[in-house]
């Protein structure tokens, strides 16, 4: 009896973010061994596969059809074929398209095999001299005013750094919101031209940032990542009726998760506040 096909793999490669020297060797021949590529936009995708004398079949994969595509595709897996995702640059799925893919992939026992390179995030944050040990990527702000104030003000209280993308045209429009909502003193770095022969980091503080793209509009160009310092707490959080017993399940080295669990059950409150005033209670004690 004839044995069944094996299934292929679906490989996630990340690409240069500007950079053509740092797409990795392992990318190289993991796109060329493939028998098609997935691209966010084939024509942007091409010359960089040209460069590298790469040419294989590409399907586009972008927002508005991923859906549509994942039929197509995993039957092609199905079927013992190797396929590739990449995005317009850097890791792909990171703010951009592949989530409903791979997890549709998943889902059914297919493989999903990451294949690791640039990504702007990580390049930022490695060289902007802010606290990187926790952060939050916040990816793009809403394009409407409100929204966007309205997003700024739910992270008032966060505590991680920050990372947002913004465009040139939507940037002096979001600094702006960012000096509204946390002040002109809070700890701000813009990076953009990342891997690039232009890049440029600006910036010590919201105020410094807003002023220099103010006095330079020219600046104004490429894709930015801005890095926002999270918010500093300088005394212990007021008393909550909980606390004694958050504190004494924190000194069991009990995950905050599984503290949110234990204690909004036994008290009868709601897991979410629970959880980010155990968050906070284990950050302070963090920094005594």
């Amino acid at each position: 009896m004839e044995s069944s096909k094996q299934s292929g793999s679906l490989f996630i490669v990340a690409t240069p973010i500007g950079n053509l020297k740092d797409l990795s060797q392992r990318a190289i021949e993991t796109l060329s061994s493939v028998d098609w590529i997935a691209a966010e936009d084939t024509r942007h995708s091409k010359p960089l596969l040209l460069h590298f004398a790469i040419n294989k079949p590409l399907i586009s994969l972008h927002d508005h059809n991923e859906r549509e595509r994942i039929a197509g595709i995993q039957e092609r897996l199905l079927q013992g074929e190797n396929g590739a995702l990449i995005s317009d640059a850097g890791t792909p799925l990171i703010n951009d398209p592949g989530y409903h893919l791979v997890k549709a992939l998943r889902d059914v026992g297919l493989s999903v095999v990451p294949v690791p390179g640039p990504s702007a995030v990580i390049t930022a944050l490695c060289a902007a001299g802010m606290p990187t040990d926790r952060f939050s990527y916040e990816g793009f702000l809403p394009a409407r005013a409100p929204k966007r104030l309205q997003a700024l003000q739910a992270l008032v209280t966060e505590r991680r750094t920050m990372v947002f993308y913004e465009s040139p045209h939507r940037l002096q429009a979001s600094l702006q919101a960012m000096l509204e909502v946390f002040g002109a003193d809070r700890q701000a770095v813009a990076a953009k031209e990342l891997t690039k022969q232009y890049e440029q980091f600006v910036g010590d503080d919201l105020g410094e940032l807003v002023a220099y793209f103010e006095a330079n509009p020219d600046r104004v160009r490429g894709e930015f990542v801005v890095m926002l310092a999270g918010a500093e707490m300088t005394s212990e959080p007021e008393e909550n009726a909980d606390d004694d017993l958050i504190r004494l399940l924190l000194k069991q080295a009990l995950p905050v998760k599984q503290i949110a669990e234990i204690v909004s059950e036994y008290c009868g409150r709601k897991k979410k506040a629970v959880y980010q005033r155990t968050q906070e209670l284990k950050d302070f004690l963090a920094e005594q």
